[in-house]
């Protein structure tokens, strides 16, 4: 796979080459801010950083309308919906052109409305027997949250086990500190909300804040990724 396949207009990329860019940069950066504005100005610092993806939690106020602004001002970004609960808001992030969809749990009816769309979903899930669901349910990735509450990168490489072709994904509790040590354990991604966003570095609009953690992230990603080579 090219190493710049995202320089491609998103709009023209199709589920598995979203799923693609997901795995190989391996960071989703969960915005999750307080104003329209303030989640703008985050994608765009993470953008800058070189993470073309982004998750707009539906926490942020006019979260839809903030898909919609970064679709079609930022064409060569992965913008995606989260902490999704229904099918109704679903439809609207995909109107607007969201390429995935994640929530906070297991929720077969919008894995299963995400799948005959051909869009990019990973649900959230804990257990072995909801990841098994997850799974045979069709879900491209599982996002097993929240990953440090059940014990971090020591629970991931214990799922790896009976889990081997499982695409999981590790969110809650991902820090800089430990980001290395979750990939190594087999996460193939990792959900990073307010250790890479973090709220005072948006509130003071301190861009620069922003492009030093993400390119942290996308280096000890790399780093950990040489090291499993070898």
């Amino acid at each position: 796979m090219s190493p710049r396949l995202w320089d491609t207009a998103t709009k023209l990329m199709n589920k598995e080459q979203v799923r693609a860019c997901i795995e190989q940069i391996g960071i989703i950066p969960a915005i999750r801010v307080h104003s329209e504005e303030d989640a703008l100005f985050a994608a765009e610092a993470v953008t800058a950083s070189g993470i073309p993806i982004v998750e707009v939690t539906m926490t942020v106020p006019g979260a839809v309308k903030v898909i919609d602004t970064l679709v079609r001002t930022h064409p060569n970004l992965i913008v995606g919906a989260g902490t999704l609960f229904d099918i109704d808001t679903v439809r609207r992030c995909l109107d607007v052109g969201a390429k995935f969809v994640t929530a906070p749990g297991l929720d077969l009816e919008i894995v299963d409305f995400a799948r005959k769309n051909e869009v990019v979903v990973f649900p959230g899930a804990l257990t072995p027997t909801e990841i098994t669901v997850a799974w045979k349910a069709g879900a491209d990735f599982v996002k097993v949250f929240p990953c440090s509450m059940a014990g971090g990168p020591t629970y991931i490489k214990s799922l790896k086990l009976p889990f081997p072709d499982v695409r999981l994904i590790a969110a809650g509790g991902v820090t800089q500190h430990n980001a290395a040590e979750f990939i190594l354990a087999g996460a193939v991604a990792l959900g990073i909300g307010t250790h890479l966003v973090q709220p005072a570095a948006i509130t003071r609009r301190e861009r620069g804040w922003v492009l030093e953690l993400g390119r942290r992230y996308l280096h000890v990603i790399q780093e950990a990724r040489e090291q499993l080579k070898g």
